[in-house]
């Protein structure tokens, strides 16, 4: 009897060891998963949108779509502030991550939303790349490559917030 026991206890070792990730991951909010900045007061959207496009062209990462989703919904007759999506991409950084692991086919291209939120504030949001890339076991190359895209990422953002050309 003590012996079947015993043969339950890895498996009941393991459910205490994974019980606690499990419970975090259902007490997560959908906010504790995304950057956001808001423009500057005297930084206009048009600006702000300028900045970024700029940023990210000095740091030779490539605007590869823009998605004007306002002007879709004005088209359906919905109405909403502004909302525009930016997808920006370093193409050998992605390589070599989908090369290590199809899965960030998942987090590929970079996104930057533009959004005026119910009051009209107009916001800058974007996955924290920051909370993903520790749970990614990246070999040390991988590692640094991908923190270089999450500080591109947040200082193309910065300079959008700010205005900074």
């Amino acid at each position: 009897m003590r012996s079947k026991a015993l043969l339950f206890l890895p498996f009941f070792a393991l459910f205490l060891a994974f019980a606690p990730l499990q419970a975090s991951a259902q007490d997560m909010a959908i906010s504790d998963t995304v950057l956001k900045m808001p423009l500057a007061d005297d930084v206009s959207m048009d600006d702000a949108v300028d900045s970024m496009k700029l940023r990210a062209n000095s740091l030779n990462f490539k605007l590869v779509a823009h998605l004007p989703l306002y002007k879709e919904l004005e088209a359906m007759d919905v109405e909403s502030g502004r909302i525009e999506i930016f997808q920006f991409c370093d193409a050998r950084i992605a390589n070599q991550m989908l090369q290590f692991n199809i899965d960030f086919a998942a987090y590929l291209p970079c996104r930057i939303a533009l959004i005026e939120d119910e009051d009209g504030k107009p916001w800058l949001v974007t996955l924290d790349l920051g909370k993903i890339i520790p749970g990614a076991n990246l070999p040390p190359d991988l590692l640094e490559k991908a923190e270089l895209v999450r500080d591109n990422i947040e200082s193309i953002m910065t300079a959008g917030a700010n205005g900074e050309l």
